[in-house]
């Protein structure tokens, strides 16, 4: 199944940091995307939980280290 994810996750990843040449992997974290601050990450969550039709919880989005675990939380709620 994250497969089916990772490239609706990488669109939306290049339409918040705004690269159409953005890649991500499961192994990326916000280290590895310039301009990945608070604001950014707040944008980034609300694209994805409207995209997926998903809810994150605050507390389960702190604990997140890397686009893989996030790709996981998704299809848990999915």
């Amino acid at each position: 199944m994250k497969s089916k994810i990772i490239e609706p996750i990488e669109g939306i990843f290049r339409e918040v940091f705004d690269d159409p040449n953005l890649k991500i992997s499961e192994k990326t974290h916000s280290a590895d995307v310039p301009g990945w601050d608070s604001l950014a990450h707040m944008s980034l969550v609300t694209s994805i939980e409207r995209h997926f039709g998903i809810r994150f919880a605050l507390g389960e989005l702190q604990d997140l280290k890397n686009v893989g675990e996030m790709m996981a939380l998704i299809e848990k709620k999915q």
